[in-house]
């Protein structure tokens, strides 16, 4: 055999981008929902989510700790553990962060960890020439209205390899068997780094040709048709909103700042920042009470620790226990946007958080909760707050409530905005630690895991509806 011959006989060379699907996706982020209450409309949508509230019973009531079943209090350090030593645990946390040449900080905060992988998977497949995307009408205990569309699958592998002895995951298949669809996005993602330590889910997003079986609880929806659902508070779920946040976006060639700089920036912001997170009892972390309904700071602020008893018919388990944090106010994320040269861009941070893998990731302009630092002066607050907070009406691009993880967290929402910034609320000169990126080369990024933030990533999620929802 030839060297000729041998460097033929494989696979043939393919080429490294689907060209086709930028078109397919722009399709189906134009296919809109009709106006009304018909089929395909956003009433349509709302309809088939209260009917799928009546369809089943679901209830999640605040219990003492002592009412938790198969969760308890090691004796020997204070965590927070199931007795199959599986799903997560609630244990202590101490970070300290160091900027450069400025002095340490540090504080101790409870934290979970979760090391095993989850999947966050939305089956896509063509139906009459555009592209849609299998919802799930999901119910989690922490949702403020209980019931969202989620991904097709949105499992921790406790859940999947069923160590609550419950049902299986529908639609498992899709995402843990190869060869069963075609892989459009597959990538780790992180998670909040300030509440889970190093905390990572597998988002995919897989087309399939065949038939999925039809359930009640699952309904095929066009991206137009979720970015009308994303101008709504509460409707989709945090983890959907992060595996869409996968797909390609606008390819745009130029920009503020090449390529290689926003990488430089990033490797720079995250070379100069340490962050050193080490867990600990729970028992012992200071300045944390540990009372009968919850563990939380004696000033009221941040979050706290408590319990719940859940009953949820349409899950794999009908009814449970478990604990949640539940956040002490409510959240504001933003990004100030402005427009260079036709290109629209918007302010991120690299925000370095304790939990997270890798020091720092790209994150909003904006990422707080307002009450924790309300008795602060100006000065002291997170910059660009104040602006967020108290926008000018006119320059408001989008404004939305999104509730964060349910499955972990309590009544966690946050307020969603995109605000149009001049050069004298945020400068061409981006200030330290901050960097201007366009939409094109955000969604480059969050292709690729551990670049962008779990709130970041919502964002956008939600420029890209804003996108489709343009004339």
């Amino acid at each position: 055999m030839t060297a000729t011959a041998r460097t033929t006989a494989g696979p043939p060379l393919r080429p490294r981008e689907d060209a086709d699907l930028a078109t397919r996706i722009a399709r189906s982020a134009a296919a809109r929902p009709r106006r009304g209450s018909g089929p395909g409309g956003v009433d349509d949508v709302h309809g088939w989510l209260d009917e799928r509230r009546a369809a089943t019973r679901f209830a999640v009531d605040r219990v003492p700790f002592r009412e938790l079943d198969a969760w308890s209090f090691a004796e020997d350090t204070g965590n927070l553990v199931h007795r199959s030593g599986r799903f997560f645990t609630v244990e202590g946390l101490h970070v300290r962060r160091q900027t450069d040449d400025d002095p340490w900080t540090q504080w101790h905060q409870p934290v979970l960890v979760q090391p095993e992988v989850g999947i966050l998977g939305i089956l896509a497949k063509e139906i009459d020439g555009v592209l849609h995307f299998l919802m799930q009408a999901k119910m989690e205990p922490g949702n403020p209205n209980l019931l969202q569309l989620s991904p097709t699958v949105q499992a921790t592998r406790s859940n999947y390899s069923k160590v609550h002895r419950g049902a299986a995951v529908r639609h498992l298949e899709y995402f843990v068997e190869p060869g069963r669809g075609r892989v459009l996005s597959d990538v780790l993602q992180s998670e909040h780094g300030s509440w889970f330590l190093h905390k990572r889910n597998r988002n995919m997003i897989v087309e399939v040709a065949d038939d999925v079986p039809p359930h009640d609880d699952f309904r095929w929806l066009t991206l137009g048709q979720l970015a009308a659902l994303l101008h709504q508070d509460n409707v989709v779920n945090m983890d959907a909103r992060s595996v869409l946040a996968g797909l390609p976006g606008p390819r745009r060639t130029h920009a503020l700042h090449p390529d290689t700089a926003v990488l430089s920036w990033l490797a720079r912001e995250r070379a100069r920042h340490t962050v050193r997170a080490d867990r600990t009892p729970l028992a012992t972390v200071p300045g944390w009470i540990h009372g009968d309904r919850a563990v939380h700071r004696a000033d009221g602020r941040y979050f706290a620790v408590v319990a719940v008893a859940v009953q949820a018919g349409n899950r794999e388990v009908a009814q449970w226990t478990q604990p949640l944090f539940a956040p002490c106010g409510e959240g504001v994320v933003a990004f100030l946007t402005r427009t260079f040269d036709g290109v629209p861009h918007v302010l991120a941070a690299a925000r370095p958080e304790g939990g997270l893998l890798d020091t720092a990731e790209v994150g909003p302009t904006v990422q707080c909760t307002p009450g924790n630092h309300a008795h602060l002066p100006p000065a002291q607050r997170p910059p660009f707050l104040d602006l967020v907070l108290d926008p000018d009406p006119g320059r408001v691009r989008y404004d939305v409530r999104h509730s964060e993880e349910g499955g972990r967290f309590l009544d966690s929402v946050s307020r969603y905005l995109v605000v149009d910034a001049d050069e004298g609320q945020a400068p061409r000169q981006a200030p330290p630690g901050f960097q201007w990126l366009s939409h094109a080369q955000l969604c480059d990024l969050a292709r690729y895991g551990h670049h962008v933030s779990v709130q970041a990533r919502t964002l956008l999620t939600c420029l890209n509806a804003m996108a489709a929802g343009s004339p």
